[in-house]
């Protein structure tokens, strides 16, 4: 592994970093913040267009030596390694507790149209997702129920916001992801594509166990995913196949967004690799 290079905190090179914080600098650059050893390794593996994905990546001495295999495959690639003091790397990173590695990524969202063109199976769409957290533990949510790919609609969060790409701890880089797509042209892209809609909401006609059980849910879906505070209007779930709610069997007045999300996106998987659909022992 070669000698990263120490860079100053007055650098503009850390300055351009820095400005990545804020929305307008992203969009205006093509880029973001990855936080962590978990985004920084799967971005050193990922490549978006024919060009890597990682451009370049801060380190505290000390995080370059405990993750030397990263730092050593970063440089591989020709990604240049810049040590920082922990200072810097805290005002990049943006969080309470660093750890010590940032990487400066590329754009990496698909085309809408290369999503329908690859046939996906399953999908998660968030329409008006305002919370970064959630829109990341969702994509975190997709990417382990092998979803083929997921994507934001036009008035739903920045997939790039900081928090989000945390939250999806190195999912972004896993799976396709398009954004700004207006909710209708989702669902028409999709339901020629032969993907039924899904919209998920609590009050729901459809309950997913009946779903499940009748055995509904094997072919292609896409899950629709609404506002935290609000859900799905009545626009947008009069745009679905089945509007299905998950059952509450105890005493919880609901579920949050993204735990519902896992539940949906699991079921849909469980279903697709069920012969029959996922139809319970005891349906007729």
């Amino acid at each position: 592994m070669g000698t990263p290079e120490l860079i100053s905190p007055r650098s503009a090179r850390v300055a351009a970093a820095r400005r990545l914080a804020r929305r307008n600098f992203r969009g205006k650059e093509r880029r973001f913040i990855a936080e962590g050893p978990q985004a920084v390794r799967e971005a050193v593996r990922h490549s978006s267009g024919g060009e890597p994905t990682l451009i370049e990546v801060f380190a505290t001495p000390e995080a370059a030596e405990r993750h030397e295999g990263i730092v050593a495959a970063a440089q591989d690639a020709g990604v240049r390694v810049l040590l920082a003091d922990d200072d810097t790397i805290a005002d990049l990173s943006q969080t309470v507790t660093p750890q010590g590695l940032v990487g400066v990524c590329r754009f990496l969202d698909s085309p809408f149209e290369e999503i329908l063109a690859a046939r996906p199976k399953l999908v998660a769409v968030l329409a008006n997702v305002r919370d970064p957290g959630n829109a990341g533990t969702v994509l975190r949510c997709a990417d382990a129920a092998g979803a083929d790919a997921v994507v934001l609609t036009d008035a739903s969060v920045d997939l790039y916001n900081p928090k989000s790409v945390r939250a999806s701890v190195g999912s972004i880089f896993h799976l396709p992801v398009a954004v700004g797509v207006p909710v209708e042209r989702v669902v028409d892209g999709l339901k020629g594509a032969g993907v039924r809609i899904l919209a998920a909401d609590g009050a729901g006609e459809d309950d997913l166990d009946a779903e499940l059980d009748a055995g509904t849910m094997g072919g292609p879906s896409a899950w629709i995913f609404g506002n935290e505070a609000w859900g799905l209007p009545e626009e947008t779930r009069a745009l679905a196949d089945a509007v299905v709610r998950v059952p509450i069997h105890g005493k919880a007045e609901s579920l949050n967004l993204a735990t519902a999300a896992a539940v949906c996106l699991y079921a849909s998987a469980r279903a697709q690799r069920t012969p029959g659909g996922c139809r319970s022992a005891t349906a007729g």
